[in-house]
């Protein structure tokens, strides 16, 4: 679980590089591969504009049961999902 007011650890830029790869090829996969809705919802900032960081990273983690939605937790750690989500939120196209 993400603590909350917690940063993300440090996270290199080829994993970095790696995560935004699965937004875009996972992810995309429901969400649209521009990340404007599919199956899933849109996932762009103004969509997370209420959000808390710590609830979109424990979205990514632990899924949303009674939907598509799958957990993320086997490939992402907690900082990971953090940092994915703080970039959802500033709008990350990937």
């Amino acid at each position: 679980m993400v603590a909350s007011g917690t940063l993300p650890a440090d996270i290199a830029p080829a994993r970095q590089a790696e995560i935004i790869y699965l937004l875009k090829h996972d992810c995309g996969s429901c969400h649209g591969m521009r990340l404007e809705g599919g199956l899933g919802p849109a996932l762009v900032a103004d969509r997370f504009a209420d959000w808390e960081t710590n609830m979109l990273a424990m979205t990514i983690l632990y899924g949303r049961p009674g939907t598509p939605m799958p957990p993320w937790r086997p490939f992402l750690s907690d900082s990971e999902a953090h940092w994915l989500a703080t970039q959802l939120k500033q709008g990350v196209r990937p």
